[in-house]
């Protein structure tokens, strides 16, 4: 198989990319041996060091690109058999400060690639999006029949790639299949995240900003389990349809805050409260009983070993996120 990852150079679809070429979805016959195309602008989340552990496999081709340049993506797409669709902006502070830029490459983007599959024939097209495009939830879970109901910039920006993607399968019958996963985290993930932007902090004796009261939940998912989901879906995911990618853990900001303080050896003395977030959606779970039930899918990495993992990685490796923080300051 002939793979097109859109976005391979970013935090999770460099992991998608190194695990495919490492071997690590080999049980998936249509995955074994598989060649990989990724198509990266190289945004400043966008880093071809993420690439390097692979950077010499002779299955890699990397080409530096806008998923808005349609004569580009029409010149890339054709010979390949799938669409692993990561390219996003989904940095949801951003998005508040500047909106712009989400609908450009996260609807506009979308649309150039679906056409580009539809015209040249693409048998697989898997659009990576996020449980937030169901908004807030109090109690329970959102399954897969939740209608979308985003509450930021790049929730719905993301809803609206969403939408048009299914739409792309009902008029035209392209195989689209969509997921939608919690928080990730895990190594190579740019320190504007939550999870890296405390760690490298408080390893740096700076303090760390907690929005509002710190009630608000999220759930968490390690990138190499959100992967694995996406490669099953790849794999043997129905068209048209939609699975969600849950890691199992929920926690409160204010309890992941004490999970990386202890991480990090620090106490709540480096924590500042900040101003909550606009529209700071309170709640988010999924139920992924879907994805489990139809692919096999089960979080592998429980989150204390997960999180354990995450820290010690940015302790070694310094190297890959101080200069990506010294341009953000």
């Amino acid at each position: 198989m002939r793979i097109l990852v859109t976005g391979g150079a970013g935090f999770i679809g460099s992991h998608f990319v190194r695990a495919t070429l490492g071997g690590e979805y080999g049980e998936y016959d249509n995955l074994h041996g598989a060649e990989v195309t990724v198509l990266d602008k190289l945004t400043y989340c966008g880093n071809r060091a993420n690439l390097q552990p692979v950077a010499d496999d002779p299955r890699l081709r990397f080409v530096p690109g806008d998923i808005c340049d349609a004569r580009l993506v029409n010149t890339v797409v054709p010979g390949h058999d799938a669409v692993v669709h990561f390219a996003a902006e989904t940095h949801v502070d951003r998005s508040i400060d500047g909106g712009a830029e989400f609908a450009r490459t996260n609807v506009q983007g979308t649309q150039t690639l679906l056409d580009a599959a539809h015209r040249h024939g693409v048998s697989r097209f898997v659009h990576v999006s996020t449980d937030e495009v169901y908004g807030s939830i109090d109690e329970g879970s959102w399954d897969e029949r939740r209608p979308v109901a985003p509450n930021s910039p790049y929730s719905a920006t993301k809803a609206g790639s969403d939408l048009l993607a299914l739409a792309h399968h009902r008029t035209h019958g392209l195989p689209v299949m969509i997921t939608r996963s919690s928080n990730n985290y895990g190594p190579y993930q740019y320190p504007e995240k939550v999870i890296p932007l405390f760690v490298t902090n408080l390893l740096d004796g700076r303090t760390v900003p907690l929005y509002g009261d710190g009630n608000n939940v999220r759930e968490w998912v390690h990138v190499d389990d959100h992967c694995r989901g996406i490669a099953l879906v790849l794999a043997g995911g129905r068209p048209g349809e939609i699975y969600n990618i849950g890691g199992g853990t929920e926690l409160s900001n204010s309890q992941l805050t004490d999970h990386l303080l202890s991480a990090c050896e620090c106490g709540w003395e480096r924590v500042r409260r900040v101003e909550d977030r606009k529209g700071h959606d309170r709640r988010y779970s999924v139920d992924d009983g879907k994805i489990t039930a139809e692919l096999g899918y089960r979080p592998r990495i429980g989150f204390a070993e997960g999180l354990a993992e995450t820290v010690a990685w940015y302790r070694a490796n310094r190297a890959w996120w101080e200069p990506l923080r010294a341009a953000r300051d």
